[in-house]
């Protein structure tokens, strides 16, 4: 039989002044992926080790306090069972795993949960943990994300939800979900700064030889959504030249003439290749980049129109209301990591 794996790495004790310390619970079960546990928690323990301080006090939990089967075969042995949890809880995590498909038809799991999240600070999940979250109801009408291979099934077991399937993490008001396994470790950082500042979450990201904010989504990583793009060179090269000149001329014409094609030709295999017209692909990369910007940058709506190529703050506003529902303020009120005056 596999030896349990010890908490005390993640298991800090408390400072003699607690008042600076914030209780980050990990809740785990049965088969859960060890990476979704550790990676994390190793962000914010790095945090504590780059500040010299106690900044997070951090527990692995589950229902009740035993052993529990990881994806490597190897148990992860539980700080404690969630009814030892005795100081308010600041973070609450959940792991992602195959096991998550059994879990979030526990009851007794899902109601803690449910009741965890409304007595801490904040919670979140780590790849596929977000389908305990929605089937606790924490996500509905929130928009999430979650690992890309199943986001679709997201999407369709909990309808309440807006799944965002690109996003490395999202923050939707005080509940937070993050993509594939080691974006678990994105989401730590994103938290660490948003509690401490750029320059320690910087420091933490540097020590685990990581970048702070990585470039690109899971588009990245996902077959289905590199569907988006051409498989052909020239469609391809044009797209392409489109993402890194967002704020110029990006009609037809121009997009032809980078692909070397002409009009009709270039317009009739955009369309064939990638299921939308080359204006609707404009205008959702153009959308893609303000909602970047209006979440992590301090800039003015009109800054982020000229940026983006909308030239004005109506054309940006035409375009969240009509693909998001919202207005630019709206969004940037729900989902920008600061506030911006």
């Amino acid at each position: 039989m596999n030896s349990p794996v010890s908490p005390s790495s993640v298991l800090s004790p408390l400072m003699d002044d607690q008042s600076e310390t914030r209780f980050v619970v990990m809740l785990v079960y049965p088969g859960v992926m060890a990476m979704d546990v550790y990676g994390p928690l190793e962000a914010f323990a790095a945090a504590n080790t780059s500040s010299g301080r106690m900044l997070y006090r951090m527990a692995i939990v589950s229902i009740d306090g035993a052993p529990v089967p990881t994806s490597l075969g190897v148990p992860i042995a539980p700080s404690m069972a969630v009814g030892d949890i005795k100081q308010p809880i600041d973070t609450l995590l959940v792991s992602g795993g195959r096991g998550q498909v059994e879990a979030r038809s526990d009851q007794t799991l899902i109601g803690w949960l449910r009741a965890g999240s409304r007595e801490a600070r904040r919670t979140g999940s780590i790849c596929t943990g977000a389908f305990l979250l929605a089937a606790a109801g924490l996500l509905d009408g929130r928009r999430a994300t979650t690992h890309w291979a199943m986001a679709a099934e997201l999407g369709q077991s909990y309808p309440r939800v807006t799944v965002d399937v690109d996003p490395i993490f999202v923050r939707d008001g005080n509940v937070y979900t993050s993509a594939g396994v080691t974006a678990g470790i994105d989401l730590a950082l994103g938290l660490i700064e948003e509690d401490h500042g750029r320059t320690l979450a910087l420091r933490v990201a540097r020590a685990l030889v990581l970048y702070l904010k990585r470039q690109g989504g899971q588009s990245q990583f996902s077959n289905h959504l590199q569907a988006q793009f051409a498989a052909s060179p020239p469609v391809r090269s044009a797209q392409e030249w489109a993402l890194n000149n967002l704020s110029v001329d990006l009609g037809v014409e121009a997009l032809a003439r980078q692909a070397r094609m002409s009009e009709r030709t270039f317009r009739r295999s955009f369309v064939e290749e990638t299921g939308e017209t080359p204006r609707e692909f404009v205008e959702r990369i153009r959308l893609e980049s303000a909602r970047d910007l209006l979440e992590e940058v301090q800039l003015s709506v009109q800054a982020v129109a000229t940026r983006c190529g909308f030239a004005t703050v109506d054309n940006l506003r035409r375009a969240f209301v009509r693909r998001l529902g919202i207005t630019p303020q709206q969004y940037r009120q729900r989902f920008a990591s600061q506030s911006v005056d």
